[in-house]
């Protein structure tokens, strides 16, 4: 995608494979940083702090991590402990466990002697992955926006995203972005409401920024209007992503999308789910049950960080000394309310039957990868 007209991706090798560089997200909107990553440790550290998010990016810098690590020490014991750093980096995107699982059956099937090299080659291997994966979601939800032109009759579609599902949470493209801009691309005439997604704003300061070096009209809202412009119908299909989807079609995904979701359902607004299949994980059926919610720090809440009329970026507090905050990151919403999952094979119902379907090669695999001693 473009960033003052330049063509970039969010993650790439540089210096021989001695090293990967990404953009530094938490710096956006106010400063485009290029930050280069050396070793196992300061990719963990990147996923952690969320200078890179977003699930399928997250797999891919840990699938470079892994690589990084290999390039250091290539043996079995080393895999492992690079392999249990960066699992725990976080917690709730399946992507990491699935791409840290897809790197360790590569590399313990070959001798240490050959880890370094085919390290670096299978996490490129991931990423251009990820960029098909995208590419195909993009094509297959470009006929739902076509269709919501047609019965507008050419008049502007507004289309209502939450947080940041655009091509700074995968490595190109983005998920539930991809539609949106090979349709803008296309000449469709489309608006987009981006949530602010309190409390790290990722809509407000990725989403909007991205779209806006895209060139896509764009309009930001504070996390609770989208109900409102739903009721007045200023909204004609809602295109959210997705961290973690269950078996059955229970979405994972960034605190507050549940609540856009029964919006959506009791205003008839259609709702749907950009998933690609790393995302979804055929070990779990239950998602209110099973998948484990992240909690962060409360200072996310009780702080925000901003460009100040200096021209630095400081931190400031906006609530009382003493109060406590819970910071939840991850709501989940059921599947009865979605629309249907835009995956890179097509836009299926979000059931357990149309998804087993459509994968059928995953269905009773897990996609995660457990420590020993969780084992």
């Amino acid at each position: 995608m473009r960033v003052a007209g330049k063509a970039f991706r969010t993650i790439w090798p540089a210096g021989g494979d001695a090293s990967i560089h990404i953009i530094d997200q938490t710096r956006l909107p106010h400063e485009f940083e290029i930050l280069s990553i050396h070793t196992v440790s300061e990719a963990a550290h990147a996923i952690k702090e969320m200078q890179v998010r977003g699930a399928p990016l997250i797999g891919v810098t840990a699938a470079y991590g892994l690589a990084l690590a290999m390039r250091a020490e290539p043996s079995d014991a080393n895999l492992n402990a690079a392999s249990a750093l960066l699992a725990a980096a976080r917690p709730t995107a399946v992507n990491l466990q699935w791409a840290i699982a897809s790197m360790r059956g590569h590399l313990l099937a070959l001798p240490p002697s050959e880890r370094a090299g085919a390290g670096f080659a299978h996490a490129g291997a991931i990423a251009e992955q990820d960029v098909g994966l995208c590419q195909a979601i993009g094509a297959h939800g470009l006929p739902l926006i076509r269709a919501a032109s047609a019965r507008k009759q050419g008049r502007t579609v507004d289309i209502l995203t939450h947080c940041n599902a655009g091509w700074l949470a995968t490595v190109d493209w983005g998920t539930a972005t991809a539609p949106i801009y090979m349709a803008h691309d296309e000449g469709i005439a489309l608006h987009v409401w981006v949530d602010e997604t309190r409390p790290r704003n990722q809509g407000a300061s990725l989403t909007a920024w991205e779209l806006g070096q895209h060139g896509v009209p764009h309009t930001i809202i504070v996390d609770n209007a989208g109900g409102h412009l739903m009721q007045h119908g200023e909204v004609d299909l809602v295109i959210v992503g997705t961290d973690r989807t269950t078996a059955s079609g229970d979405v994972c995904n960034k605190i507050g999308t549940y609540l856009k979701a029964l919006a959506a359902h009791d205003n008839g607004v259609p709702f749907y789910v950009a998933a690609p299949s790393p995302s979804i994980d055929f070990s779990i059926q239950d998602g209110i049950a099973e998948v484990p919610i992240e909690t962060r720090s409360p200072k996310e809440i009780t702080h925000i960080p901003g460009l100040a009329a200096s021209g630095r970026i400081e931190t400031v507090g906006l609530t009382p000394a003493g109060s406590a905050a819970l910071n939840y990151a991850f709501d989940i919403t059921p599947a009865r309310l979605v629309t249907g999952f835009i995956t890179e094979r097509g836009v299926i119902a979000a059931s357990r039957d149309a998804l087993a379907k459509a994968f059928p090669e995953r269905v009773g695999k897990g996609s995660s990868w457990k420590t020993p001693a969780a084992e």
